[in-house]
């Protein structure tokens, strides 16, 4: 693999980390280890709720 791949790949993983990308598939993983047997909430859910406690509680934020 080159550098410029390698480049490429680390921005997409940086951006992609900033953006959020990877939250849903930590809560689930999460979600699966501490509370096994229960119901997931699906993608759009979680984004819901995610926002919504959010502008409940708002903590440090740029905007």
């Amino acid at each position: 693999m080159g550098r410029a791949t390698r480049a490429a790949r680390q921005i997409r993983w940086y951006v992609g980390a900033l953006m959020g990308d990877s939250h849903y598939r930590r809560y689930v993983e999460h979600h699966a280890r501490a509370h096994p047997g229960e119901p997931v909430l699906t993608e759009a859910q979680y984004w819901r709720k995610r926002h919504s406690d959010a502008d409940v509680n708002p903590s440090a934020r740029c905007c």
